[in-house]
């Protein structure tokens, strides 16, 4: 099976695509990783990533779509894949097409994930990290440390990071409105939307995408 997962920031991507491509026995294809393994490997689409970011500036569409299609041509992709973060707009969703249809394949569905815009901007802006390298995660409402601003498992001070303030966040998600939103009515006229009440338990998400699967296949 071959899927998109697409929403906006905090819905919950990360968590369900991981939980997805475990159910459906397929390798999660996600962006950063994709950036961190060539430029970790020293590939040369990672040395030009790599360029781009030290110099502060957006990496190209053509040196993501070069990694996505690399990656999808490795031996545990054969049977499928779920993307996570790609494609991000318009131009990488044609690219994605454009190869797929070269490869004799296509894909299986686009599992939109839907979260109010509120509920995205309360569950980013509440998020505290620990400085100390456990990675500890905490949350100011959902899952709040016992002592304000302390960790609970090492002690550590916990922080909000500079892209996680709520101005921050109403910016990525006028980003995400402007660059990703619109192909999500490109996919919904190929017949391939299926949307994702992301709100609830992450297994009841996890169950929603799944029967919207099966209905699609």
């Amino acid at each position: 099976m071959r899927i998109v997962l697409v929403g906006p920031p905090g819905a919950g991507k990360g968590t369900q695509a991981h939980l997805l491509a475990k159910t459906l026995s397929i390798p999660h294809i996600s962006t950063g990783d994709l950036f961190r393994a060539n430029i970790g490997q020293g590939t040369p689409l990672g040395v030009e990533a790599k360029s781009y970011m030290d110099a502060g500036r957006l990496v190209p569409d053509e040196v993501t779509i070069g990694m996505a299609k690399d990656r999808m041509l490795q031996e545990d992709a054969a049977n499928g894949f779920l993307l996570d973060g790609f494609p991000r707009n318009l131009g990488q969703a044609k690219a994605l097409d454009e190869f797929l249809a070269e490869q004799g394949i296509a894909l299986d569905g686009v599992l939109d994930l839907e979260v109010p815009e509120d509920e995205v901007v309360r569950r980013i802006a509440g998020r505290r990290l620990c400085r100390n390298d456990g990675g500890h995660v905490f949350h100011a409402v959902y899952n709040p440390p016992k002592t304000e601003g302390v960790c609970d498992e090492c002690g550590g001070e916990l922080y909000q990071r500079s892209d996680d303030t709520e101005e921050a966040v109403r910016t990525r998600l006028e980003v995400y409105h402007t660059e990703t939103e619109p192909i999500i009515d490109y996919y919904r006229q190929q017949g391939l939307i299926a949307t994702i009440p992301a709100l609830g338990k992450v297994d009841e998400v996890t169950a929603r995408a799944i029967e919207a699967l099966k209905q699609d296949s």
